[in-house]
């Protein structure tokens, strides 16, 4: 049922949270608890009965660490990447990479000015 909602509501919401994950991961470890995880959901709107969460959450947490990461999550809704997809993020991840100068983790416009011509 939970995949179905998420299908249904797109793209939009999926990448919604993963940026709603990184603000409230406040430790900055790439991991949510039970009821972080939670709250996640219901600010999109995505509730469930208590009995479902539970089930959600046991798939989800299949290491029983009592937290959950992002890349779990949708690969627990989504399955694993193609290999097509796979090359094509590979591809990406090298270029912000080359971009990426000073490697903060943000690429300024002048630093993609330098690298880029768009004649």
């Amino acid at each position: 049922i939970f995949r179905e909602t998420l299908s249904k509501r797109g793209v939009r919401v999926i990448t919604g949270l993963g940026k709603y994950f990184r603000q409230v991961d406040r430790n900055r470890n790439g991991f949510l608890s039970q009821a972080a995880f939670k709250e996640a959901l219901k600010a999109f709107h995505l509730e469930m009965p208590e009995g479902d969460f539970e089930s959600l959450w046991l798939i989800l947490d299949d290491s029983k660490s009592d937290k959950v990461d992002y890349g779990e999550f949708t690969r627990a809704v989504f399955g694993e990447m193609n290999e097509y997809r796979k090359t094509f993020v590979r591809k990406v991840s090298f270029a912000y990479m080359k971009l990426d100068f000073n490697k903060t983790g943000s690429v300024p416009i002048v630093d993609i000015r330098k690298c880029y011509c768009a004649k």
